[in-house]
């Protein structure tokens, strides 16, 4: 009987040949790894920044930012606009509202960039040129409805919006499409008084 380890005329034994497979495959896996792990990173840097252009307020404004950023860490972090609040940060409270071309728009949940050649309206831009009061900012100092204040920026916003949108014909209406805006202080009859008085003065505008 032959030795299996015994060299044949080639001087290749069988445990040399499985070993020289098994050495192969491995080189041929950490080889294949290494090219996608590149092609990752490749991807990754071609997009470590993203040109944006938008206008904030009838302002133009240019931006080169991480393709992550949201609106809302763009409009406080970025244009230095820090009227809008960062609250939750999951979309649930509405403390980050601002209008989107005239739409609401939870900024913490929009990405910055789907808002390229948008027009973004914050708290900043509600007045008027002349400094005088949007109806409802004023609205909301007559019915003092706020406590602590955090939350009214992106009340504002969508009480804007709403009777724009042509939901504030009733309280029932009011209070159901103000209804993703939370206010913790609980200044909802005030909020409400404040809609109904804005939207008899945007009437008239």
């Amino acid at each position: 009987m032959s030795n299996p380890e015994e060299a044949p005329a080639s001087g290749v034994t069988r445990r040399t040949l499985l070993a020289g497979t098994i050495t192969s495959a491995t080189a041929i896996s950490v080889g294949a790894a290494s090219k996608e792990q590149e092609a990752r990173l490749a991807a990754v840097s071609t997009q470590s920044t993203v040109p944006i252009k938008m206008k904030i307020n009838g302002q133009s404004y240019q931006f080169s930012v991480d393709p992550r950023t949201s609106l809302l860490d763009l409009l406080r972090d970025h244009a230095g606009l820090t009227g809008t609040k960062k609250g939750c940060d999951h979309g649930q409270c509405g403390a980050c509202t601002v209008l989107t071309d005239g739409k609401r728009t939870l900024s913490c949940m929009s990405f910055a960039a789907m808002n390229d050649g948008h027009k973004i309206t914050t708290i900043e831009g509600l007045s008027s040129v002349n400094g005088r009061l949007h109806p409802m900012q004023q609205a909301f100092i007559d019915h003092d409805a706020f406590q602590c204040g955090y939350c009214t920026p992106g009340q504002i916003l969508s009480a804007v919006a709403c009777v724009h949108e042509g939901h504030a014909g009733n309280d029932a209406d009011i209070r159901e499409y103000m209804s993703g805006n939370i206010c913790r202080c609980a200044a909802y009859p005030n909020i409400l008084a404040a809609v109904k008085q804005a939207r008899d003065e945007m009437e008239k505008l």
